[in-house]
């Protein structure tokens, strides 16, 4: 089959498309032929590598996969039959990995596991013709939902979903500041937020994206280019009579978390996901303890809770908001637009 892979860190040409052979199933597994993937800032640094930390190339990237079951092996036939599940289905592969076993996954959330990993950083990922992941992974698509849409979800709508509902504890009513708000994270973190009767602020780095953001529900835009984020979330705040926000949603990092804390009311809460600017944090630790504020980092999510993500995008409750496609021979065009922070939305590579 065709894949590309990653076997040395480095810029766009250390994608090296090769010819390798497709991947067998063994006991408890399931072979997909990929139709689509959705990209993720994980992508990137899968490629160009992270200081201090090892990726076990050489690798697949590709961790937001939707295609179609080729083959089940024995012993997972039973159970995934009991979903739909059969040679042919089309299905979307939860991008977490874990030994299904422990204390962390029996308690419904396995991010926690010691053995925890995602689909193209730990393991070899969906930028293939064919990928093999556990029966547990698979998930019925939606007849309602293409794999281009499916392709958009997984990894940002199951951190939002993380983020908003089991760390911030989103109550209606709740000012929810939303940073970055084009990125995949953030148009889920968006919709979810408004679902639950929060208003929502987010931010965002051109005027092409101030409209879009609106559309998707956000109640106030602000372009951050032209006017500091902090000043402006303090004149909406004060005009709702409030001493600012409930909850920050932030994976911006380093450009934007110290002013992201002061834009915080008593008791509020910091979620992170991510540090795209830059990882290192310079706060004064007093405001943190006399506003009774929370810091909370976050990562991925529970298998369970993107089952509900899935069914709440087939019920029309929230949208997938592809930015564009490319072909999977165009990966590195793919790359080089997530790179440039000029997306809204999710970059999406198909297969064909």
């Amino acid at each position: 089959m065709k894949a590309w892979r990653v076997e040395n860190h480095g810029g766009l040409d250390a994608l090296t498309r090769l010819e390798i052979p497709k991947p067998e199933v063994r006991p408890g597994e399931v072979r997909v032929r990929v139709q689509a993937v959705g990209l993720n800032q994980l992508d990137i640094w899968v490629r160009k590598g992270v200081q201090g930390h090892v990726f076990p190339l050489p690798l697949i990237p590709g961790c937001d996969i939707s295609g179609v079951v080729d083959q089940i092996a024995p012993g997972a036939e039973e159970s995934l039959a009991q979903d739909g599940v059969k040679p042919g289905s089309p299905v979307i592969v939860n991008p977490g990995v874990s030994c299904g076993r422990c204390e962390a996954c029996l308690g419904g959330f396995d991010p926690l596991c010691r053995h925890y990993g995602i689909f193209g950083e730990t393991r070899d990922g969906g930028c293939a013709d064919y990928i093999v992941v556990p029966a547990a992974n698979v998930i019925a698509r939606p007849t309602n939902v293409s794999a281009v849409e499916a392709a958009a979800l997984p990894i940002p709508f199951l951190t939002a979903w993380t983020m908003l509902f089991r760390k911030a504890e989103i109550r209606p009513g709740d000012l929810v500041l939303i940073q970055a708000g084009g990125s995949g994270v953030s148009v889920g973190a968006i919709q979810m937020a408004k679902m639950f009767g929060a208003t929502v602020i987010t931010t965002v780095g051109s005027d092409a994206k101030v409209e879009k953001a609106r559309k998707l529900g956000a109640d106030h835009v602000i372009q951050y280019r032209k006017t500091p984020f902090r000043d402006e979330v303090r004149k909406i705040s004060s005009a709702m009579g409030r001493k600012g926000c409930d909850i920050v949603i932030d994976h911006v990092g380093e450009e934007t978390i110290g002013d992201s804390l002061k834009c915080l009311a008593w008791g509020g809460k910091l979620v992170t996901c991510g540090a795209t600017s830059g990882s290192k944090l310079e706060v004064d630790l007093k405001p943190i303890f006399f506003k009774n504020l929370s810091i909370l980092g976050s990562t991925m999510g529970s298998k369970a809770d993107f089952i509900r993500i899935v069914r709440l995008v087939s019920e029309g409750k929230l949208r997938a908001v592809v930015d564009s496609t490319f072909s999977m021979n165009e990966l590195p065009r793919a790359h080089a637009r997530l790179e440039s922070r000029e997306a809204f939305g999710k970059v999406i590579v198909t297969a064909g």
